[in-house]
C-alpha cells in the first residue's frame, strides 16, 4: 500500500521543495515538467548499398570460381541513427530538428516522452541552416513556445534537452558562453549560440531553452577535440531557424533572396586604403553582379556596408546572414560608406541564383616578381607569372585578372603602370579570380 500511495502522489510532492529548515530550494523541475513532453527522440532508418569486391563484377572470375548468383547481386544494409527534436506546434504536429539528423533517411520515427511513437513525414529542410521540419499525426501533444533569441545575453542561464547517445531524454544546464559564433565551417549560414550546457552525440535537434522554458536555440554541434564533450556546444538561434521554418511550411523549401554582391571583411589595411577609420568594422563589396538587386540599387564595388535595417554589420559573415535568410522580394535598407561619407541605400532582393561569396582580403606588400599582360579583350590586366619567392606569391596567382588599381579602372598594362606609378608606398587592387572578386592591398615594407 505504501508503494501504491507513493506512485499515486502528485509529482510536485516528490520534488525537494524545501530544506531541513523549511526554506524553499530553487529547482528547474516545474519548468521542465512543462517543456520535457515537447522534446522528442528521433530515430532514422537508412538503406545503404554495401560495397562489394570488384572481382565479383568480373564474369570470368564468377564463372571460374562458380560464385553463387546471390553473391553477384549488390548487398544492402539498413542502418539506424538517433537524434532529437522539438514540437513547435502541438495542433499541427510540427516537429523541428536538424537537417543532418534526417538527411538521407528512408524512414523517420518520432518517440514521445510518454512512450508513444509515430512515423514522421518530412515537410522540408534547409541544409544551409541545418534545419528540418517534420509532421506527425498525433493527439494530445505538447509544444514549446519560441523566445526572441536576439535578446539573449552572454551569461544567461540555459538548459539543453535531448537524447544523448540514445540514452533517452536527458537534461543539462549551463550558460550562454558566447553569441554570434561564425567561421566554424559547420553550416552555410552560421550565427551560433555557444553554451557550456553539455551537448553530446544524439542531442542534435534538441531544445536549448531559457529558465522560462522558452525555446532559444536548436542544439546542433559540439567542439570535441578529444572525442567527448569539453564544454563547448553550439545551437542555432531560434530567430535564425524561424526564417527557414516559415518558408518550409509555406513552400516546402527555402527561397532565399539575393543581393548579388561579392563581399569580404573590412580589414585595417582596406580601411586605410579606402580612407576610413582603421577601427571601422563592416563588409566591403568587392564585386556587384550585373542586373542584380545591388546593381539596381546603385551599390558599387568599394562600398562598405556597416548596417542592415538599422542593425550593425561587423563582418562579411554577418552581412551574408542578414541577407541570405530573407525572402525574394524583401526590401532592405543598407547603410554604407562611400568615399568616406555615409549614405543609405534601399534594395529589393532578387532570386537567389548563387549564394553570396566571401573573399579574404589579407595580403602582404610588394608586386615585384609578378609578370603582367593585357587581357585578350582589353578589359583588365592578367597576372601571367608569379615568382614562387615573390612577396605577393601567396596572394596573386597566374590567371588573376586585375581590373582596378587604387580604385581606378584599368584596361591594359599601360593604364595599370600609369595609375600604379602615382603611389609607391601602397597599392589597392581589385582582383577577379574565377567567379569571385576581391580587394587586395599591397604595401612597401618600411
Amino acid at each position: 500500500m505504501l508503494l501504491v500511495s507513493l506512485y499515486a502522489a502528485p509529482v510536485s510532492a516528490l520534488l525537494p521543495q524545501a530544506d531541513s529548515d523549511g526554506k524553499a530550494l530553487p529547482s528547474l523541475a516545474p519548468m521542465l515538467k512543462n517543456v520535457n513532453p515537447a522534446v522528442v527522440n528521433i530515430s532514422t532508418f537508412t538503406t545503404r548499398r554495401v560495397a562489394q569486391n570488384p572481382l565479383l563484377n568480373d564474369p570470368f572470375f564468377r564463372h571460374f570460381f562458380n560464385v553463387p548468383e546471390q553473391q553477384r547481386q549488390p548487398r544492402q544494409r539498413r542502418t539506424q541513427s538517433a537524434g532529437s527534436g522539438v514540437i513547435i506546434d502541438a495542433k499541427a504536429g510540427t516537429v523541428l530538428t536538424n537537417h543532418h539528423v534526417i538527411d538521407g533517411a528512408d524512414e523517420i520515427t518520432v518517440a514521445m516522452e510518454d512512450g508513444r511513437s509515430y512515423t514522421a513525414e518530412l515537410i522540408g529542410s534547409d541544409p544551409d541552416v541545418d534545419i528540418a521540419v517534420l509532421k506527425i499525426d498525433a493527439d494530445n501533444l505538447h509544444s514549446v513556445s519560441m523566445a526572441n533569441s536576439d535578446q539573449l545575453q552572454v551569461g544567461d542561464f540555459v538548459v539543453a534537452i535531448g537524447n544523448p547517445f540514445g540514452l533517452g531524454q536527458t537534461v543539462t544546464t549551463g550558460i550562454v558562453s558566447a553569441l554570434g559564433r561564425t567561421g566554424l565551417g559547420i553550416e552555410g549560414y552560421e550565427n551560433f549560440i555557444q553554451t557550456d550546457a553539455s551537448i553530446n552525440p544524439g542531442n542534435s535537434g534538441g531544445a536549448l531553452v531559457n529558465l522560462r522554458g522558452e525555446l532559444v536555440g536548436i542544439n546542433t554541434a559540439i567542439l570535441a577535440p578529444s572525442g567527448g564533450n569539453v564544454g563547448i556546444g553550439f545551437a542555432i538561434p531560434v530567430n535564425m531557424a524561424r526564417a527557414s521554418i516559415d518558408q518550409i511550411l509555406e513552400h516546402g523549401e527555402v527561397r532565399r533572396g539575393q543581393l548579388g554582391v561579392v563581399i569580404q571583411d573590412l580589414t585595417a589595411e582596406l580601411a586605410e586604403a579606402f580612407d576610413i577609420d582603421r577601427h571601422q568594422r563592416g563588409a566591403v563589396i568587392a564585386e556587384v553582379q550585373e542586373d542584380s538587386a545591388a546593381d539596381k540599387a546603385g551599390l558599387k564595388a568599394g562600398d562598405v556596408v556597416v548596417e542592415v535595417d538599422g542593425k550593425e554589420i561587423l563582418s562579411s559573415a554577418q552581412l551574408r546572414n542578414a541577407i541570405g535568410l530573407r525572402r525574394i522580394g524583401d526590401k532592405v535598407e543598407l547603410k554604407i560608406l562611400r568615399d568616406g561619407k555615409s549614405r543609405k541605400v534601399r534594395a529589393t532582393l532578387g532570386e537567389a541564383s548563387a549564394e553570396l561569396a566571401v573573399a579574404n582580403g589579407e595580403v602582404h606588400p610588394l608586386l615585384s616578381g609578378v609578370a603582367l599582360q593585357t587581357a585578350d579583350d582589353e578589359n583588365g590586366v592578367v597576372v601571367s607569372k608569379v615568382d614562387p619567392e615573390a612577396p605577393a606569391a601567396s596572394r596573386l596567382r597566374p590567371g588573376d585578372l586585375i581590373v582596378s588599381v587604387n580604385q581606378r579602372r584599368v584596361k591594359n598594362v599601360e593604364e595599370f603602370q600609369a595609375v600604379a606609378s602615382q603611389r609607391d608606398d601602397a597599392m589597392l587592387l581589385r582582383v577577379v579570380r574565377g567567379r569571385m572578386a576581391s580587394w587586395v592591398v599591397l604595401k612597401a615594407q618600411p
